[in-house]
């Protein structure tokens, strides 16, 4: 099998050197994740009679990556998701953030940690897998967030078919961090047609409805008996044009929904994915109180990705483990603050089967 070459990643941007990571494990599986936005480029994936695609969008070179579209399987942070106006306080002080979505702030801002280069040591050998670490340094008041952040994220390709990534990040200054993965899935294979037949559960009995400029009302509203009812397996399609508003306003599914948790901070199943033609099951796991499903409603066949395949509507979708969106204003909602004394920590694992 041809995987994408290493070569093509070798680079530089804003002074850094850029590279491509390739890790293996022993039933066959490899992802291979660039250190520019610690973007996942391609994860290899087998369907039931054994044929391995790569089932994540994105590009095969280092000059797409830079100039196409910036989340595809990228880290998103400081702060992942909208926050309402660009602006929240802290301790009596306002804090004005990049309007990159307009009229929010989306991702961190256009030069958020989608568009950084991050440090690392390579390929290396732990007890689950082979694993690479990447270390990135936000500096105070950058993207308009107060405090030094040390960011580090790890990747681990497990010999139990999983994929996990580990977010962590401390500070000197108290400030918000809500870091997540930004990967789009096609479990048929990516550029293989679009999402709709794929059979999504969520482990929600809520979600968190959003106004027309996509920023919750901070109501946690039940999906029993509406669109958004994951609760038993359906196919995405089934209600994806449904006359709702909340689809209306998004186009699709571009929400959050609120984890059925025993305990807070736990590792718990938020998802599960299958696509009934290649066998091709993925559970997401996380320890974040939400997962906010985006079907792809805006992609419109501009980016051309692996291969020159044009990326139509729907053509894949996310499922970021994540705080809510807009938590640094919402009280009611779980605290995205970081203090000096406290290190945020984030797992999320994508686990594979074929049925």
């Amino acid at each position: 099998m041809e995987y994408i070459k290493e070569e093509n990643f070798k680079g530089t941007f804003k002074g850094k050197v850029t590279a491509l990571y390739t890790l293996k494990n022993k039933n066959g599986f490899v992802t291979q994740i660039t250190n520019f936005g610690g973007k996942i480029i391609s994860l290899y994936v087998p369907d039931r009679k054994g044929n391995f695609t790569d089932i994540v969008l994105g590009y095969d070179n280092i000059d797409d990556c830079i100039k196409g579209n910036p989340y595809f399987g990228a880290i998103c942070g400081r702060c992942a998701n909208r926050i309402a106006d660009g602006k929240f306080i802290i301790d009596g002080n306002t804090y004005q953030l990049p309007i990159n979505n307009w009229p929010n702030s989306l991702h961190g801002g256009p030069e958020g940690f989608n568009n950084q280069v991050f440090d690392t040591k390579g390929v290396i050998k732990t007890k689950n897998g082979e694993a690479v670490e990447m270390y990135y340094l936000s500096k105070d008041g950058e993207m308009g967030y107060p405090g030094e952040l040390n960011v580090k994220v790890t990747f681990t390709l497990s010999d139990k078919n999983e994929l996990i990534l580990d977010f962590e990040a401390k500070t000197d200054k108290v400030t918000h961090v809500n870091i997540c993965s930004h990967s789009y899935f096609n479990l048929a294979g990516e550029g293989n047609g679009d999402i709709l037949g794929h059979e999504l559960s969520i482990n929600s009995d809520n979600y968190t409805p959003v106004s027309d400029v996509l920023i919750p009302s901070g109501e946690f509203r039940p999906v029993a008996g509406t669109p958004m009812d994951f609760i038993k397996p359906k196919a995405i399609g089934k209600n994806i044009d449904d006359n709702y508003d909340q689809l209306d306003y998004c186009k699709g599914y571009d929400h959050n929904w609120v984890l059925n948790k025993k305990k807070a901070g736990e590792l718990s199943l938020a998802a599960t994915c299958y696509e009934p033609k290649s066998g091709r099951l993925m559970e997401v796991h996380t320890t974040q109180p939400g997962v906010q499903l985006y079907t792809g409603n805006w992609l419109d066949g501009n980016d051309k990705g692996k291969g020159g395949k044009a990326y139509l509507m729907r053509s894949g979708l996310c499922l970021e483990t994540q705080n809510f969106p807009d938590s640094p204003n919402k009280p009611n909602f779980p605290s995205t603050l970081l203090k000096p004394d406290e290190t945020f920590k984030h797992a999320c694992v994508y686990k594979f089967y074929v049925k």
